[in-house]
């Protein structure tokens, strides 16, 4: 007789766990919990430095394309162009970016001449006239690819708000709003963007639409907390969904009732991007002044770093399943540059509301782990891949899925608030 075994019925964490190596030695002093005002100083100069000396000057060295407009994203370890394909949301990142330091740090005319660039590349070929953005772009702006998803139209929608008010350019904006009613009513039924629902798929709700949904509309609103409003409150109350109290998760893809599936998507974790939401959510629980919401925000960052920590090689994981069955991705464990970017800020921003030891102990184990393994002193930038042990497995500064946006980003958001830290321990 055949034996069959069923899957679980419960979401309690397997027993067989994954049996990692032996634990290295501990390395370093060990971070003060109570940090005074020289050791805040101290970390504001090393991100100020690791932005302005060793990230930014990489872009705007090799990035540049000066014959078609925008920017090469494939670039090699110092610099070299290994592929000249354009990867849409890459441009409007880089868009978004150099538009933002222009803003928010120093009206150098370069940094807007790096957006304009951009944004005339992006506006001239990114877009077709029912409002679809493509994924990627030849060189000189011809169609390549085109995903059934909305990211490549919200980091348009992105680039275009940010470079509006740097440039002071009412279409920008205009186009901006116009493209985010659409997405808004594409965002929660794919096949509107030609995704097909097949009679055998499990209805689910991915974490991705409503947090970047949330981020877009922090960037296109600029500080309004009405216009937006309704469409604010139906994406924090679908974040919200993802996290189970209970057993402190918070879940990449659920029910759209939020309750939960049991198979390798259910039990899927990515504690970066956890991270990311939960910051996502503070900034707008702390512009509407709602403390229920900033608690939440707040767990979501803590527990997502406390799962997805390596407590042996350190490091955050980049998949876990969350009932310890072997994750179905064959990267899970590697470190990727973006999850220790979204931690940084993550956990500097709840010390600056909690002042809590803990929080400050988590922002120090994920700055030490990051900044001794990705930046590289001798091109600039950071790698983006490190194996489980911390060995860069991918060479490239940029490709299609890394580019100027998620360390540039971490590093201007922490300097700033280490800022505010440090004046108000002055």
């Amino acid at each position: 007789m055949n034996q069959t075994t069923t899957a679980p019925t419960t979401i309690e964490p397997h027993k067989t766990a994954f049996n990692p190596p032996p634990k290295p030695q501990d390395a370093g002093e060990k971070p003060s919990p109570y940090p005074d005002r020289s050791i805040i100083a101290g970390l504001r100069l090393k991100f100020e430095q690791e932005l302005f000396e060793n990230v930014i000057p990489f872009w705007e060295k090799h990035s540049p394309d000066p014959v078609n407009g925008g920017y090469f994203n494939c670039l090699d370890r110092d610099g070299y162009v290994y592929e000249t394909t354009k990867h849409v949301w890459l441009q409007a990142r880089q868009v978004f970016m150099f538009s933002k330091l222009y803003r928010a740090v120093e009206q150098r005319t370069a940094w807007l001449e790096m957006a304009r660039s951009g944004v005339s590349f992006l506006r001239r070929h990114a877009r077709r006239v029912d409002g679809r953005v493509f994924f990627s772009l030849t060189v000189d702006g011809k169609p390549v690819s085109l995903q059934r998803k909305i990211f490549s139209e919200c980091f348009y929608i992105m680039a275009l708000a940010e470079y509006s008010r740097a440039a002071d350019d009412q279409s920008c904006l205009i186009e901006a709003q116009e493209e985010f009613a659409r997405v808004w009513k594409w965002a929660f039924d794919w096949r509107q963007v030609g995704r097909p629902v097949f009679e055998g798929e499990t209805a689910s709700q991915n974490l991705a639409v409503p947090m970047i949904l949330l981020n877009l509309i922090e960037v296109l609103a600029d500080g309004d907390t009405n216009e937006y409003r309704q469409e604010i409150d139906d994406c924090i109350r679908r974040m919200l969904l993802h996290v189970d109290y209970e057993r402190k998760v918070v879940f990449e893809n659920i029910a759209p009732d939020g309750s939960f599936i049991n198979s390798c998507q259910g039990r899927h974790l990515n504690p970066g991007h956890a991270i990311e939401a939960g910051w996502f959510l503070q900034h707008w629980a702390q512009r509407l002044g709602r403390e229920d919401i900033s608690t939440n925000a707040i767990d979501m960052v803590r527990w997502s770093h406390d799962l997805g920590w390596d407590k042996e090689w350190g490091g955050l994981y980049y998949f876990l399943d969350y009932c310890c069955f072997s994750p179905s991705q064959l990267e899970w464990n590697m470190k990727l540059w973006w999850p220790h970017c979204e931690a940084l800020y993550g956990h500097l921003l709840n010390y600056s509301i909690t002042r809590s030891p803990e929080d400050w102990l988590r922002f120090m184990h994920t700055q030490t782990y990051a900044f001794s393994h990705f930046p590289d002193p001798a091109h600039g930038e950071w790698y983006g891949y490190l194996d489980r042990y911390g060995t860069a497995t991918h060479r490239f500064k940029g490709g299609p899925y890394k580019g100027c946006f998620h360390v540039p980003r971490a590093l201007w958001l922490c300097w700033t608030l280490l800022q505010r830290l440090e004046k108000g321990l002055s």
